[in-house]
């Protein structure tokens, strides 16, 4: 919200200055966020009138001219803009005067006495431009016939004014208008509020446009007027134009200057259609499947049943609350119109714009909510302008009221005030403060019944009128107190561990944190997760981002692409951890739960490059599935992970494995796929793993053993099974043994070796079999071990693998 202090001082004129009213309005919620001044610095431009104006001798292009500056002679000007001409008053820069440097930053532009094609000029006549008022160059900037000659610029344009830039919250629709602010800032200082005197016009047709209105929930109130024999051409007023333009606006032309005037005054959206190029009478409604309109930027949109629109009996001719169509706009020769003010649904506004890939200021207010209780009163004020600036007579005002809200009392108690602001406010005082907003309420002893004003949308509950006493009371005022509370020790969950703790784990084991969009491209969820129906987001902050994950891969790979396409690293370990989101029927609508869609958090990790950083104690080797594996393990520890043979869409269908925890399927971990790492140019596979969040979480709490004091003994075992027969089998077998009494001293059972035959004589086994060497570890607490203990341990794990998987001892 952009706009002049002299504009916003016209309705309310605190004394306070410029700086202090500014810290005011930030203070109370409306956080100025820019304060510039309406024009560069000048000096010695005043108005002049040109008196004669006659061809230069040895110039086509350039005038002399006579000009009186009111400096008791008449100044001799040479001047080449193509619109001077006797009459007009114009600026007229003396000699000696400073302009605004031609580029920022620059230095100012001196005017001196000199001498153009042999004639000498004794000053400047100026344009908009070259005042740094607009950027407008075409010809002199021509002045009302009423200014004084001789005065000063700045005095005449008021170019000492000031510019403030408000960022308002979403909540503050109604302070969208010089007026709207004006309201607060008479609330906030106390300075009296000067309203505008709207009267009606004098009624001179006995005319009506015939208006449907077919989509109450769409359009709750619908006023109108015909107006005929209006001077389009009429030339918008200075002071029009001038408090436009600081206000962001482009002068465009009279009709379509004093509708956008009345936005930026009141609040109040307006339309005004040429009602010579409306056919009948107009319906208000929800377009339809298949209707188009070109509008007024030159766009043409497709309708369908969420889109509100005003038609004729022939064509649509405006998108409801947004923007008026082409076909009714109104041009230079437009004699007779139509002015509409309307109050739309905020709902049937909302996210349209966005639809289009478009904003404009109607829809911006429109959609937050504009006052439904003034349509008529701002048609007159409208009226009012059009008929001062470009003439014509005016129809009685149409006004239908079929759907406005309801607004109900909401009341506010002063002790849940108190507690929730923190400083003791008396009733009295928050009368006073309703009553300065402009709130009609009704007291029952310290509880408020406030009755909300048409204009504000965003009081609805408690909190609302809580936020609007501290704003006023001033949020300076509250003092700043460290909270009070009871300290007590709380009890811990000793089998789970925070999502921090697992970030800081693999943080330790020199994987970096990445943070990513959880929308990704569609061709991710199809490569890495074999995902043909994804879900799909409505709007798209970008096309190449339009659904949600349901894999972390998508993400990691795309930030190990960035780091080698940028050459910012050779060697990356990354993980993230973060949301997936998958179909899930059976997920039913809750505080944290959208119904249908499950939402958990898994954690990610990518290794790339060499699986040490280059030094001279270790040979450079690229990392592998088993160190990856490896970090997996040590972050979670104490559990102890299966790693299954498996295929995973994106992962080497040879060099992937899924992660088991207790039985269940927790993730996944393996080599990227050759045919992604070609598609997405990669030199070398990644090693990549997921897993859900909460297995990690999980922590099995330690169980206390006596320690050994007796030597450990150690024995080999090697047996010949057959090359399809998984190690991992053979393993969990091993584990099942250790519950018989024979094997209740085995501690450990780990495989170091494996040998697979190059022929079919090697080594004594088939060309089907192979060889797998394990350690087995035993001790005992009682004493030290005595070989016949040790023989029949060996002995029992051996028989119980022949027994199940027909091994038998190599030779």
């Amino acid at each position: 919200m952009q706009f002049p202090e002299s504009w916003l001082r016209t309705f309310v004129d605190p004394q306070l200055t410029t700086d202090e009213l500014s810290h005011a309005l930030t203070m109370a919620g409306l956080e100025v966020e820019d304060l510039r001044p309406a024009a560069p610095p000048t000096s010695k431009i005043v108005v002049g009138q040109v008196l004669e104006v006659v061809k230069h001798p040895d110039a086509d292009k350039l005038n002399v001219c006579q000009v009186d500056a009111g400096t008791g002679a008449t100044l001799n000007i040479v001047c080449g803009a193509p619109n001077v001409a006797p009459g007009i008053k114009v600026p007229v820069a003396l000699v000696g005067a400073q302009l605004p440097p031609a580029e920022e930053g620059g230095t100012p532009f001196a005017i001196k006495l000199s001498k153009l094609r042999g004639v000498e000029s004794q000053g400047m006549l100026c344009s908009a431009r070259e005042l740094k008022l607009s950027e407008d160059h075409s010809g002199l900037m021509i002045l009302p016939e009423d200014t004084p000659i001789g005065q000063d610029i700045r005095e005449t344009l008021n170019l000492d004014d000031t510019v403030f830039e408000i960022k308002l919250t979403p909540n503050k629709a109604d302070c969208l208008s010089v007026f709207g602010v004006a309201r607060e800032t008479s609330a906030i200082t106390g300075a009296p509020l000067r309203p505008l005197e709207i009267k009606p016009v004098e009624v001179k047709l006995n005319e009506t446009l015939p208006v449907k209105i077919s989509a109450p929930d769409l359009c709750g109130r619908f006023s109108g007027r015909v107006i005929r024999g209006v001077n389009a051409r009429a030339k918008s007023p200075q002071w029009m134009v001038q408090r436009l333009e600081r206000s962001g606006q482009r002068s465009i032309s009279a009709l379509v200057d004093i509708s956008n005037y009345v936005m930026l005054e009141l609040g109040r959206p307006s339309h005004v259609f040429d009602l010579d190029k409306i056919h009948g009478g107009m319906d208000v409604r929800w377009g339809r499947k298949g209707e188009t309109l070109k509008l007024l930027n030159g766009n043409t949109v497709e309708l369908d049943e969420t889109v509100g629109v005003i038609a004729d009996e022939q064509h649509i001719e405006s998108l409801a609350g947004i923007m008026g169509g082409d076909s009714t706009a109104v041009t230079l020769d437009t004699t007779n119109i139509y002015l509409e003010a309307a109050f739309w649904w905020p709902d049937s506004i909302r996210g349209r714009s966005r639809k289009y890939n478009f904003s404009t200021d109607a829809g911006h207010r429109f959609e937050r909510g504009v006052d439904y209780a003034t349509t008529v009163e701002h048609i007159e004020r409208i009226t009012q302008l059009i008929l001062d600036i470009c003439g014509g007579e005016a129809g009685p005002v149409d006004d239908q009221i079929v759907n406005v809200p309801k607004r109900e009392p909401v009341k506010m108690r002063v002790s849940r005030a108190n507690r929730i602001i923190g400083v003791k406010i008396d009733a009295d005082e928050i009368a006073q403060i309703f009553t300065r907003l402009g709130l009609e309420f009704e007291r029952d002893g310290d509880t408020f019944a406030v009755m909300p004003p048409s204009y504000r949308f965003d009081i609805e509950i408690e909190e609302d009128l809580i936020e609007e006493v501290a704003r006023i009371y001033g949020f300076e005022k509250i003092p700043a107190r460290p909270p009070v509370a009871t300290s007590e020790m709380l009890p811990t969950n000793e089998t789970q561990r925070s999502i921090h703790v697992i970030r800081h784990a693999l943080a330790a084991r020199d994987y970096a944190e990445t943070v990513n969009f959880s929308f990704v491209d569609t061709e991710w969820e199809q490569d890495f997760a074999g995902n043909d129906k994804p879900v799909r987001l409505l709007n798209p902050i970008a096309s190449q981002l339009s659904v949600m994950r349901t894999t972390l891969f998508g993400s990691l790979i795309n930030v190990l692409r960035t780091n080698l396409n940028r050459r910012a690293a050779d060697r990356v370990r990354v993980f993230e951890a973060g949301r997936v989101f998958l179909h899930d029927p059976s997920i039913k609508a809750g505080e944290l739960t959208v119904e249908g869609f499950a939402q958990p958090k898994m954690i990610g990790g990518l290794a790339y490059g060499p699986a040490f950083e280059e030094q001279w104690g270790a040979q450079t080797r690229a990392v592998d599935y088993f160190d990856v594996k490896g970090d997996l393990e040590a972050v979670l520890a104490p559990a102890v992970a299966r790693f299954v043979k498996a295929e995973h869409p994106a992962l080497h269908p040879g060099r992937s494995a899924s992660i088991e925890l207790n039985g269940r399927a927790v993730g996944w971990i393996g080599e990227l796929h050759p045919r992604w790492m070609q598609k997405y140019d990669l030199p070398h596979a990644p090693i990549l793993f997921e897993i859900e969040a909460e297995a990690l979480m999980q922590r099995v709490l330690p169980t206390p053993a006596d320690v050994s004091k007796f030597p450990p003994v150690r024995r080999d075992i090697a047996v010949v099974v057959d090359q399809k027969i998984e190690v991992q089998a053979l393993l969990d077998e091993l584990q099942k043994a250790q519950s018989e009494a024979a094997c209740k001293t085995v501690q450990k059972v780990a495989l170091f070796d494996e040998f697979r035959p190059k022929s079919n004589t090697s080594g004594g086994l088939a060309a089907h079999e192979k060889s797998l060497a394990f350690r087995v570890t035993l001790q005992d607490t009682g004493g030290t071990l005595q070989d016949e203990t040790v023989d029949l341990a060996i002995q029992t794990l051996v028989e119980r693998l022949a027994r199940v998987y027909g091994a038998r001892l190599r030779g």
